[in-house]
């Protein structure tokens, strides 16, 4: 019994695994990136009846093909998904179908599905139990293995459902977006084609065990539902296009090794996604020459690109030279409207250059940063080193303590936060954060505790 109770207790683990992988998988943040996916989700967003600000699109530094809801309003996409998508059209039909999810509710009814299984569970369980003692212990592990398939097998239905209900829904907000079903049945075929290399059948024999519908079957249904909507042969926004194949080289280059990527996007490509795959390629390689040439060729094309600006900045303060990258930082942190994330890294490079009289404006720079993007870890830290280095530790631990509670440690934010608000004028907003801080932190720890 204790051994059927572990395997299926390890099956649910599992589950909960391939739902909600984020917290054990880095988070890949870029200022471009970011800004294309939002504005990709924008319309289908809206056509699921959500809304554009409270739902977020997250990119995991992960190379298999998979997308996924965990709960709340985001949407999860691998960056192997993108690398493995040849259109913004396709990684759309991604989050067409994600949405669904979100919509459907399905991650809130994970424990529907589950509860149906564990009754199946509990009950050959018993019915074991009661053969057991009867004497007949090899029909006792009969049942309880059958129960044990049966309850596997009610779960999977249950997810089978889903994955075709939010199938529906994408196609649903396609169609209201004004969005062509193309790349969505164009990325189901690339699914397929993954399955038949590794030797998955199609057969319905093996869709006992699957989470998923037969992708055949997918394919077939969706066909049929999109080539009949008015949208089918809405054509691709070859802008939205152009700035999906430059992110994308843009990802491949900073992710990839730089061999597979000189290999992949060769010197004799002087395209921009070349180039910008190409200037990460370099700069990872500590070749720093080829990678400024690289972005000074890109700043050529377009000499306002906040995004060019940035990457130029970036190789600078990268290689030892802050006071160098502070003008090309400045300029994209002023054209992209002071986007936090180009914004920290300008932060960055002000204290970096060692000079007292630049951190004032570090500080505004990081404090206006924060204030628009809480979640971003690099920012508070350097806030703080700002801080610290003035001798003000209190707000020194609160900039620790917020960095900290973001990466889930629980036992280090909580002491930070505690001393921080130990040292600051109790009523202040600073102070009250402190506080906030603290009791998030051990709520935390209580919780882990209670599942322990």
């Amino acid at each position: 019994m204790t051994r059927f109770l572990w395997q299926f207790t390890a099956f649910v683990a599992a589950l909960v695994l391939t739902v909600q992988p984020a917290a054990a998988q880095s988070i890949l943040r870029d200022a471009e990136t970011e800004a294309l996916l939002n504005e990709m989700a924008a319309p289908l967003v809206e056509a699921a009846g959500l809304a554009p600000g409270n739902v977020d699109i997250v990119l995991i530094n992960d190379p298999s093909i998979n997308a996924f809801v965990a709960g709340g309003q985001a949407v999860y996409i691998h960056s192997g998904l993108i690398n493995a998508a040849d259109t913004a059209n396709e990684v759309q039909g991604v989050i067409a179908h994600e949405l669904g999810h979100i919509t459907g509710g399905h991650i809130v009814r994970f424990d529907e599905g589950m509860s149906a299984a564990s009754n199946i569970s509990i009950l050959s369980l018993l019915l074991g139990v009661g053969a057991a003692l009867a004497g007949a212990g090899e029909a006792a592990i009969g049942v309880m293995q059958a129960g044990q398939r049966a309850a596997l097998g009610k779960f999977l239905a249950f997810s089978r459902v889903q994955e075709a209900s939010a199938d529906a829904a994408g196609a649903e907000y396609l169609s209201l977006a004004g969005i062509s079903g193309r790349g969505s049945l164009s990325f189901f075929g690339k699914l397929q084609n993954l399955e038949f290399r590794y030797g998955r059948s199609q057969d319905d024999d093996q869709a006992f065990t699957r989470t998923h519908p037969l992708s055949g079957d997918r394919i077939a249904r969706l066909t049929e539902v999109y080539t009949a909507d008015p949208a089918w042969n809405a054509p691709d926004d070859p802008a939205l296009q152009a700035r999906f194949e430059r992110v994308k080289a843009k990802l491949f280059g900073y992710i990839s090794p730089p061999e597979r990527v000189l290999s992949t996007y060769p010197a004799s490509d002087t395209s921009l996604p070349a180039r910008y795959a190409r200037a990460y390629a370099y700069h990872k390689s500590a070749l720093i020459d080829k990678a400024l040439g690289e972005a000074d060729a890109l700043l050529a094309m377009n000499p306002d690109d906040p995004y060019f600006l940035e990457l130029k900045g970036q190789v600078l303060l990268e290689s030892g030279r802050p006071y160098d990258a502070l003008p090309f930082l400045r300029n994209a942190t002023e054209l992209s409207g002071h986007q936090p994330l180009i914004a920290s890294m300008f932060g960055h490079a002000l204290i970096a250059t060692e000079d007292k009289e630049q951190f004032d404006e570090a500080e505004r720079v990081l404090k206006a940063a924060v204030a628009r993007d809480r979640l971003n870890p690099f920012a508070w830290y350097q806030l703080g080193v700002v801080y610290a280095a003035r001798g003000d530790m209190a707000r020194a631990r609160l900039a620790s303590a917020e960095q900290q509670v973001m990466r889930r440690n629980y036992p280090e934010a909580l002491r930070s936060a505690q001393a921080a608000e130990a040292g600051l004028e109790p009523g202040t907003p600073d102070w009250i954060r402190a506080q906030d801080i603290s009791l998030q932190a051990r709520a935390a720890l209580e919780d882990i505790r209670d599942r322990k």
